[in-house]
């Protein structure tokens, strides 16, 4: 799925409740995107369990970075944290966030958060 181009703010991932790894939709950051502060909002969360959102970029929407551009410290807690995207000196166009997960303890192995991600156009 393609969004369509960053001109100030948008959902990377709306709000969304995951209970496995996975990847979200492709964000178009526009022809000569620079700055994007990327948020991190983690709004629910279950006991023993952590949670690992990297970014990775591309400059057509085909071929993606192998390593992150840019990845949020892990998460164990709620809470809202952000990281800094200099786009431009990457030659990165289109972002794509990725996650993994991971419990342990009693109960259940499946792991449960609920978060979302905003990307955010600055010094453009």
């Amino acid at each position: 799925m393609l969004k369509s181009s960053l001109s100030t703010a948008a959902f990377l991932l709306p709000e969304t409740t995951v209970n496995a790894d996975g990847t979200g939709p492709t964000l178009d950051l526009g022809e000569g995107a620079t700055g994007v502060l990327l948020t991190l909002g983690v709004s629910h969360v279950i006991e023993q369990e952590s949670l690992l959102v990297s970014i990775h970029g591309s400059a057509d929407g085909v071929e993606w970075s192998e390593n992150p551009v840019v990845q949020f410290p892990q998460k164990f807690y709620t809470g809202v944290s952000a990281v800094f995207l200099n786009a431009g000196a990457r030659s990165v166009r289109f972002l794509q966030a990725r996650w993994k997960m991971d419990r342990w303890g009693r109960g259940t192995k499946t792991p449960m958060f609920r978060f979302y991600l905003v990307a955010e156009s600055i010094g453009d």
